[in-house]
């Protein structure tokens, strides 16, 4: 777990703001604009990758952009005993985009993707073919006036 040790500062949250706004601006363009040094740059994103604040790099990818317009959440009812079994199954569906085991109703939530709501159906088939899932409950996501965001936690976290 975190501790509000692991909390980032001001600084920090400028530098995350940077990246995310230009995901390929190099380290001494980074000093320029924030006015501190590019071994300080250097350091802070080594620290922030070391305690898993940045995680990577990555381009961000849509999938409606791929061919996947449809996006759906599946709550999964497992087997007890079988979640070991399960994740290794649903990581080797290149559909599904991501999961959560949650509390309430059902063990797992899942998002994923689809070319049409008619191949979602196959998407579904496959992701609930497998013995250890007991019960699936899918809804269809409309749209996604609030997309995956970060910046926002960022500033609350650094006091910006």
């Amino acid at each position: 777990m975190h501790s509000p040790s692991d909390a980032i500062d001001a600084l920090d949250g400028k530098l995350i703001r940077l990246l995310s706004e230009e995901p390929r601006i190099g380290v001494l363009e980074c000093s320029r604009r924030l006015q501190v040094a590019r071994g300080t740059v250097q350091a802070r994103l080594d620290r922030l990758q070391a305690k898993g604040v940045i995680g990577g790099f990555a381009p961000q990818v849509d999938p409606a952009a791929l061919g996947y317009p449809v996006t759906a959440f599946a709550t999964l009812e497992i087997s007890q005993g079988q979640g070991a079994d399960v994740r290794a199954h649903l990581s080797a569906v290149p559909e599904v985009l991501e999961l959560h085991t949650i509390t309430g109703h059902g063990d797992m939530l899942v998002r994923i993707v689809a070319r049409s709501n008619a191949d979602l159906q196959r998407v579904i088939d496959r992701v609930v073919g497998f013995e250890g899932i007991v019960r699936a409950s899918t809804a269809i996501a409309l749209e996604n006036p609030v997309p995956y965001r970060i910046l926002p936690l960022v500033e609350q976290a650094s006091g910006e």
